[in-house]
């Protein structure tokens, strides 16, 4: 009898978070309908409540603790699941922490490869040669100005943001995804090459990704997908899941 690999995810997310444990082993327990790798969830949290840049910013500090436990539990892949306490840091600093909590696994004897949703998100776009693209974030419009900045820096022009405004996280993972099916109407994308339909770990959106796909004709990418395609590229798989939008679709 044939047996298949079982991989270990390890996830560091806020505290507040409630979306990326949910979102990302649907992506993947998705993936198991059509391909035989199996995979199982691990989770260590930062503490954060609201979305402010202090918040963001103490939080960051406690990433270092979140890989040397994950670690611990030897895990295949590990993802940072906070898009915007990366991109609140400045330009590039995903290479920075990627870098940094590689090097916090590997002094633990057991090195792990990085993903970060902010690396994610570029990378993803990166991959569908998306130069131009329209976001939706559910942040103030500081932090949202700080997230056009900084993917921006990437050589990727933000063509339109709309930004829900929502500070308290817990309220940012009780939304709807499929209130985005209404929201994107209101967002321009006529010059866009692409949609990011959450850029936030905590927006859900997922039952959203491929009916706002369908429907404007453009890939459709969130947080949770792209850092969902990076981790299956860090362990050397196939980034298919059906009924994920183009960027998912295993070519």
């Amino acid at each position: 009898m044939t047996t298949h690999r079982t991989y270990r995810i390890g996830q560091i997310v806020p505290s507040s978070n409630t979306t990326m444990e949910t979102e990302i082993p649907a992506l993947l327990h998705a993936r198991e309908a059509i391909a035989p790798e199996r995979f199982t969830f691990h989770s260590s949290r930062m503490r954060m409540k609201q979305v402010t840049q202090e918040e963001l910013i103490a939080m960051d500090v406690e990433s270092d603790r979140c890989a040397l436990e994950l670690s611990d539990a030897e895990v295949d892949v590990m993802g940072y699941a906070c898009l915007v306490a990366i991109m609140s840091q400045g330009p590039g600093y995903h290479r920075k922490s990627q870098r940094r909590l590689h090097d916090v696994t590997q002094g633990n004897g057991f090195p792990t490869p990085i993903v970060s949703s902010a690396g994610a998100l570029v990378q993803g776009l990166e991959t569908l040669g998306a130069r131009r693209v329209a976001i939706i974030t559910p942040y103030m419009k500081p932090l949202t100005r700080l997230v056009v900045d900084y993917i921006e820096a990437e050589n990727i022009e933000i063509v339109d943001s709309i930004s829900l405004e929502i500070a308290d996280n817990l309220e940012v993972g009780r939304r709807d995804p499929l209130a985005l099916v209404d929201i994107v109407k209101r967002l321009d994308y006529r010059d866009a090459d692409a949609v990011v339909l959450s850029a936030c770990v905590q927006m859900p959106s997922l039952a959203a990704i491929q009916p706002v796909e369908d429907a404007i004709g453009l890939p459709v990418v969130s947080a949770a997908t792209c850092t969902t395609h990076q981790m299956l590229k860090a362990l050397n798989l196939r980034p298919q899941v059906p009924d994920a939008g183009r960027l998912l679709q295993g070519s």
